[in-house]
């Protein structure tokens, strides 16, 4: 049988088999009206699949996702119920990594925990647990790496140029300085023979 334009249909073995609809495939584009609360959880888990996530995270990707603020509280109430949202247990990894990964002293740790949405209280806990021995060492570390690249400058331009990196990682002032001068006065090229 030939359409109106004169054209022969394609013949049967040219469609293919008939596709089955996938069952992990988005309910909302297969015209099927999702639980909201179902939908909610898989945003949710995907969400924590890709990477760790504070509650507050989550309740904004819930939002961008047009997900009801009931259905959300429902929903994150319920993963912090079976523990796969802990605030607490968040905002201690995220100290840990950030410390040792990035060398992040207290101050920039606060930011980037109050950016991720997590309340002063759990902040404090989480810093509490940064040794201030460790985050002196680790200013060492830092000022010690980047005085390779900084060979032949004079004392005072890495004097500032050291500063200004542990202010950025936001290093106490008075450590910054003292960690600073210890490393440019001990430096090869300025020890006198």
């Amino acid at each position: 049988m030939a359409f109106s334009d004169g054209t022969a249909p394609p013949p049967e073995w040219a469609a293919g088999p008939a596709v089955p609809p996938d069952p992990d495939a988005d309910p909302r584009s297969r015209g099927a009206e999702p639980d909201p609360h179902d939908w909610a959880r898989q945003i949710v888990l995907r969400q924590l699949t890709a990477a760790p996530r504070s509650r507050s995270q989550l309740e904004q990707a819930l939002r961008r996702k047009n997900c009801p603020d009931d259905v959300a509280a429902d929903v994150l109430d319920r993963m912090e119920e079976v523990g796969l949202v802990d605030d607490e247990a968040y905002a201690g990894m995220l100290v840990r990594s950030q410390q040792s990964g990035r060398g992040l002293a207290r101050r920039a740790l606060r930011q980037e925990l109050r950016r991720k949405g997590v309340d002063d209280d759990t902040a404090d806990a989480a810093l509490a647990e940064v040794d201030p021995h460790a985050e002196e060492d680790r200013a060492r570390e830092l000022v010690a790496k980047k005085m390779r690249s900084m060979h032949g400058l004079e004392p005072h331009v890495q004097t500032r140029r050291l500063a200004g990196l542990l202010a950025r990682k936001g290093y106490d002032a008075e450590v910054a300085m003292r960690v600073v001068r210890e490393a440019v006065r001990e430096a090869p090229e300025h020890l006198r023979d």
